[in-house]
């Protein structure tokens, strides 16, 4: 019998594969919905639907069809109805579902659209978010025609948050907070004011809203979130954390009596570890439940191909006391099991991202969304008591069938300081004992991220083009306690640099498949300006791709939508002190690079702005060195992630035929 040889993987594949997420478990815990996402290569687009799974049966049925995007399902309370959101009327709208089948109704009309659907616990009404300019409300419906022709006008800037990466230049316009009736369709605005506030969640006695709001006059200078409590009888406000902190992700115990929060008290301003806390609504007491926890509460790892994953908070269980989680630990992400009198422990702990996860209610049994290096990623159910888990999902099937995923051996050294690393190495595809390769460094963004044992298609597509990949996890990276997240800030350049080059020295040493004369090097973001930091530092990579990234900090200070405030967290340094800022920027140390050097960037990228890119540049173009600089239209700081699909494609194709040719 013929034996077909497997295809190898490249960027065009991003066509092929399908992302399932937001796997959503019913009440009783016998069925789940969930979220496929493709792309349309004819239109160049995403597409979502929703397919709901028979737990028991593991039966498949798809629920909505056609080339929009529909997403976001909840269940009704009593499991009879789901409502979703959907942009097939132009704008995303709330529709609903019978789940005996017929057609969607379309609930809402918005002119600016809606988000994060809430269902009242008696399944009457839903609370959902939207965006209103001054004047507009609930009142106002979406336009059935657009307007085509641009009026322009000019842009009155008072304030430093004027823009944001993805959303562009501030409209004027705030979040708040809706409630629709299901039957008669009348709506209620919770939220009015120049204010942004986020929907959370509904109690399940329906007494109150959880609703999240920075309230301090000064924005510009106030990076915090603070829970309020709606009471939707009284219609007056409660706020239950301290004004001190960014908290999250609130859940109630079925009696309604506490509250289950995820954030921190931003001790380490943005790299600070998310924990546990524990609101008792009877005694009106927070309690952080994991203050000696050295573990990042949440999902924190880095990828480029799920679209749309939701993070859940605490799900509490029948008991009232009860709940699991995520968490980002030593590259992976693990489910946990807790409880209000402090007990920790995992429930799923293994080498996998689980990226998604569901119980319905109930702590037996749940829903979790899971990938690794050679699994772009499935839906499995979960005993929470045994830890046994059942795929019930084939999204990738055939695809995975026919095409040769390198896998990722994990790597553990000590840095020159004796602090423990943690990363990555994948082979070339087509590797033979014997032969030499060349290998490419990856470095990702944040840099309060990380790398974890989930699918990444640029590192499939670099060793299906014979390189191996290395990845780790720099001094900076989550998932290895407070102070080595917290060991970057004030240190760019410094001791994360020699952690990477610790881990090249490493591997090196370690596998004698490499050719040390072939080494290339690319990241994003953080990794793009760690990328342009190793180039002006040493000479060892012969090719190099630096994406999105930072070469300036004094610009980066005034363009970046975060700058003024990032560069105070991060360098340590603002704009009274020039010469700390200069002294981490790669900028000063152009003169030094002797590698060709690819530049990526987004057109629209105002997180980290393109003018760092062509500042870097024009430096490299006249001083004689082998550069080149690609602009991507329309294009985002999500690029790699979440960006057009054929600008996406052609920036892999970018990154590996640089290497192709000059490694």
């Amino acid at each position: 019998m013929e034996v077909k040889e497997s295809k190898r993987i490249n960027a065009e594949d991003l066509y092929e594969l399908k992302s399932v997420v937001d796997p959503q478990v019913n009440g009783i815990g016998q069925e789940c919905l969930y979220v496929l996402t493709s792309i349309c290569k004819e239109t160049d687009k995403y597409y979502s639907n929703i397919f709901h799974k028979n737990l028991n049966t593991l039966e498949t049925s798809q629920w909505t069809f056609g080339k929009d995007r529909n997403h976001s399902p909840r269940w009704s309370p009593n499991g009879e109805q789901v409502v979703f959101i959907s942009n097939r009327s132009g704008k995303n709208q709330l529709f609903l579902l019978s789940k005996k089948g017929g057609e969607a109704k379309q609930l809402t009309y918005l002119v600016n659209g809606v988000s994060n659907p809430v269902w009242s616990p008696d399944g009457k009404e839903i609370a959902f978010q939207s965006n209103f300019k001054t004047g507009e409300t609930v009142a106002d419906k979406e336009s059935k025609k657009e307007d085509k022709e641009d009026n322009l006008t000019a842009l009155e800037v008072t304030n430093m948050k004027y823009k944001s990466d993805g959303k562009g230049f501030w409209d004027g316009s705030y979040d708040h907070i809706a409630v629709i009736d299901i039957e008669s369709g009348n709506m209620e605005q919770l939220t009015t004011g120049d204010n942004n506030y986020y929907l959370q969640s509904w109690s399940p006695d329906g007494q109150y809203i959880a609703i999240s709001a920075d309230q301090n006059k000064e924005k510009d200078f106030s990076f915090i979130s603070d829970i309020y409590l709606y009471n939707r009888k009284e219609k007056n406000w409660k706020r239950i954390t301290e004004s001190n902190g960014n908290y999250g992700k609130v859940t109630w115990t079925p009696d309604s009596k506490r509250i289950g929060l995820i954030g921190s008290d931003r001790e380490y301003e943005n790299a600070t570890l998310s924990k546990l806390w524990v609101y008792d609504l009877e005694s009106d007491f927070l309690q952080c439940l994991t203050p000696e926890w050295d573990v990042n509460v949440g999902d924190y790892a880095i990828g480029d191909f799920q679209q749309g994953v939701v993070t859940p908070g605490m799900l509490w269980g029948e008991d009232n006391e009860s709940f699991t989680f995520l968490a980002s630990d030593h590259g992976n992400t693990v489910v946990y099991f807790g409880n209000i009198s402090g007990a920790i422990y995992p429930s799923l702990i293994d080498n996998q991202h689980v990226y998604g996860l569901s119980t319905g209610g109930s702590l037996k049994k749940a829903v979790v969304a899971i990938s690794t290096p050679t699994h772009p990623g499935d839906l499995y159910t979960l005993d929470l008591e045994t830890g046994e888990i059942q795929q019930i999902t084939e999204v990738n099937k055939e695809f995975a069938e026919s095409h040769a995923f390198s896998e990722a051996e994990p790597l553990q050294f000590a840095s020159r300081d004796g602090w423990e690393l943690h990363g990555w190495l994948m082979k070339p595809q087509g590797f033979k004992e014997g032969e030499k390769y060349p290998l490419v460094l990856e470095i990702h963004g944040g840099p309060h991220a990380m790398y974890a044992n989930s699918y990444f298609h640029e590192f499939q597509t670099l060793a299906s083009n014979g390189f191996a990949v290395l990845f780790i996890n720099p001094r900076g990276s989550h998932g290895y306690g407070q102070q080595f997240v917290d060991a970057v800030r004030g240190d760019y350049g410094g001791k994360d640099y020699e952690d990477i080059m610790d881990a090249v020295d490493y591997c090196l040493e370690t596998f004698n498949f490499i050719d040390s004369s072939r080494l290339g090097v690319t990241g994003g973001s953080y990794g793009g300006f760690m990328t342009n930091w190793i180039v002006g530092h040493t000479d060892r990579f012969k090719a190099a791709v630096t994406q999105r990234s930072i070469s300036n900090w004094i610009s980066f200070y005034g363009v970046s939508d975060i700058g003024y405030y990032f560069a105070d967290w991060q360098i340590k340094a603002d704009l009274n002190d020039i010469e700390t800022l200069w002294k981490h920027s790669p900028l000063t140390y152009v003169k030094n690079i002797k590698t060709p050097l690819l530049i990526l960037h987004g057109e629209k990228d105002y997180r980290c702005p393109i003018e760092q890119a062509e500042q870097l540049f024009i430096a490299l173009k006249i001083q004689k060195k082998e550069t080149k600089f690609v602009r991507f239209p329309e294009s985002n700081h999500e690029l790699s992630r979440s960006g057009k699909p054929a600008l996406r494609i052609e920036r892999l194709n970018y990154i590996n035929n640089w290497f192709l040719e000059y490694v």
